[in-house]
């Protein structure tokens, strides 16, 4: 393998859409969502080890994780943890990584990733990395994955490309989550790809980024450079880690950046953000109700997903397009088209219930 090669897999998100499976102290990257016998995060380690050396694959994730990440993945060091002293978006966490892996090889080409994503074709997935890690080295570059989009979906990003020769295109513009008209429009023109937040760079171009478009972070996580990979590091991002701006790699770089690459990819991608996004992955009965866990006779009842616990005897009857899930003392009944308000649904969980149910 090619000792070169990196991978940051970032970890640190609740997941507060999947609530009540996930929360604030076991969030879904550390779930087996899809019961495949590994949580979503050793799917992703195991995914990289095909390509990238297993000691260059560095977890991003909050401190208050380190725990469940040793315990799910025990054959990564503790030099391999980036601990997250507070919550910031991700261009701190991606600079962080990078100054550490260039303090180790300046030659190194890194990519970032999401630790709850599901990927059907990783055959096909780890051939696009290559094929962006090959266009890395050679230029002077930052690239992103984008996925074909199959509808005009409105709860992802979309990256506009030009239209030109070869696999790899120049990417136009990145646009926020779009209302249904937008998104239409976007998959008629037929330039326009879903943003999955994969990115890939040498280490040496992803920091000259920085250094131009976002200089205070950048003055601030330099500083350190002597400390990282050494038993300095830990205490000076502890120290320092919480003073850097909240802001995404979108909008800190990749927005203002000139150089920016998008190879489009087809490869199973489902970022499994939403009950229903994991409804669409999961196999169904004749009447299209998806069952994790339970043992459930459906009556007068479609489209459906229902999650109890192992072997839990459940009855649905007359019940649509709803969404069903058990957690120990906890229990959602939510409509799927209502999904996208289990996010605030879980501030008045807090209120009524408290901190310790979400």
């Amino acid at each position: 393998m090619n000792k070169n090669y990196y991978a940051v897999i970032m970890a640190g998100g609740v997941g507060s859409r999947f609530w009540p499976i996930s929360t604030q102290q076991f969030p879904k990257q550390f779930h087996d969502l899809l019961g495949t016998g590994n949580t979503l995060i050793q799917q992703t380690f195991n995914r990289f080890k095909n390509l990238i050396p297993s000691e260059n694959i560095l977890i991003a994730t909050n401190k208050k994780y380190e725990n469940l990440v040793k315990e799910q993945l025990p054959e990564v060091s503790s030099k391999q943890l980036l601990l997250e002293p507070a919550m910031r978006n991700t261009a701190p966490c991606i600079l962080y990584s990078a100054l550490k892996i260039y303090s180790k090889n300046p030659d190194g080409i890194m990519v970032i990733a999401p630790s709850d994503h599901s990927i059907s074709d990783e055959k096909e997935f780890l051939k696009n990395i290559q094929t962006s890690f090959d266009f890395c080295d050679k230029n002077d570059a930052l690239m992103t994955l984008g996925i074909k989009p199959t509808s005009p979906n409105t709860g992802y990003g979309y990256i506009q490309y030009n239209h030109s020769k070869g696999s790899i295109k120049k990417v136009i513009n990145f646009t926020e989550k779009p209302n249904l008209e937008k998104a239409k429009q976007f998959i008629e023109e037929g330039n326009y790809l879903w943003n999955a937040g994969i990115f890939v760079w040498n280490v040496k171009s992803i920091i000259t980024a920085f250094k131009t478009h976002l200089p205070i972070m950048y003055a601030l996580f330099s500083k350190g450079k002597e400390s990282y990979n050494t038993s300095l590091e830990v205490a000076f991002i502890k120290e320092n880690y919480a003073f850097s701006e909240n802001i995404s790699i979108d909008f800190g770089i990749l927005e203002k950046a000139s150089e920016v690459h998008v190879l489009p990819v087809e490869f199973g991608w489902n970022d499994l953000g939403t009950w229903g996004s994991l409804y669409n992955k999961l196999e169904k009965d004749k009447q299209q109700n998806a069952t994790i866990g339970g043992n459930v006779i459906y009556r007068e009842a479609k489209n459906n997903i229902v999650r109890t616990q192992s072997g839990k005897r459940v009855v649905i009857q007359g019940l649509n397009d709803f969404i069903v899930v058990e957690k120990d003392d906890v229990l959602l009944i939510c409509p799927k088209s209502k999904e996208q308000e289990i996010k605030e649904i879980t501030k008045d969980v807090r209120t009524k219930f408290g901190d310790e149910f979400i």
